[in-house]
């Protein structure tokens, strides 16, 4: 069997075969080898907590997947804290459907969009909170759009890539770079004021912190959930 090692942006993986990627959570060769590493098993719940409290209150895993069904139980935090790191998942959204991935996140206030901030994982056709650009899928959340919409069919498997270093930050969806800045900047902190999240102080503020992966009260699946911590 042939193995090709590519690169996108940052970030060198083997594909294996016609399919060009490995098998749900799992790591090929290459990965392994460039320090990447599974931050779900596919079987159990280890390493993640709930928001407010340890125990992830509403998340199962069914076939492979983390699995939320809609209504609001509470978002899935990490255990353990990041700082600079690269994270690689693949998501599933229900019909009309939104959540995110928000990121350097503080444990203790009242929602985790309060410090960290998000990738943006929306159904851009149906969902409510589809109106403003910087909310569809693989947005900044409310700080920078997307050109173009990238995602797959409801009921398809999309793949989201995160790059944070410092407060230099990279979007990709589905091997698309969809959104970029340097939250640290003068350009940065303008969007930052020319958001909703201007009024809180903690937005935005932390070096290392938690990774989330919200509940908005949608139906919504994750798996292949994997980061590489950057020096």
């Amino acid at each position: 069997m042939n193995t090709k090692l590519t690169c996108l942006a940052f970030v060198c993986f083997a594909s294996v075969g016609p399919l060009g990627a490995a098998q749900p959570n799992t790591l090929t060769p290459a990965e392994k080898s460039t320090g990447w590493k599974l931050l779900f098993d596919g079987k159990t719940l280890g390493g993640w907590r709930g928001y407010k409290i340890e125990a992830p209150v509403g998340w199962t895993v069914q076939d492979g997947a983390l699995v939320l069904a809609a209504g609001r139980k509470g978002d899935l935090v990490t255990a353990k804290e990041y700082q600079d790191f690269e994270l690689s998942l693949e998501w599933k959204m229900s019909e009309g459907g939104n959540s995110g991935i928000i990121y350097r996140v503080g444990l203790g206030d009242t929602s985790p969009a309060r410090s960290g901030v998000e990738y943006q994982l929306l159904d851009n056709a149906k969902a409510k909170d589809n109106k403003t650009a910087t909310h569809h899928a693989g947005a900044l959340y409310d700080l920078v759009a997307p050109p173009k919409d990238v995602t797959r069919p409801i009921g398809q498997w999309n793949e989201a890539r995160i790059r944070i270093q410092g407060w230099k930050i990279q979007h990709w969806l589905n091997g698309v770079k969809v959104a970029e800045a340097d939250l640290a900047s003068p350009a940065g902190k303008a969007l930052i004021q020319a958001s909703k999240f201007k009024i809180w102080t903690k937005f935005a503020s932390f070096e290392r912190g938690h990774i989330t992966l919200q509940d908005h009260g949608d139906a919504v699946s994750f798996r292949s959930v994997k980061i590489r911590e950057l020096k």
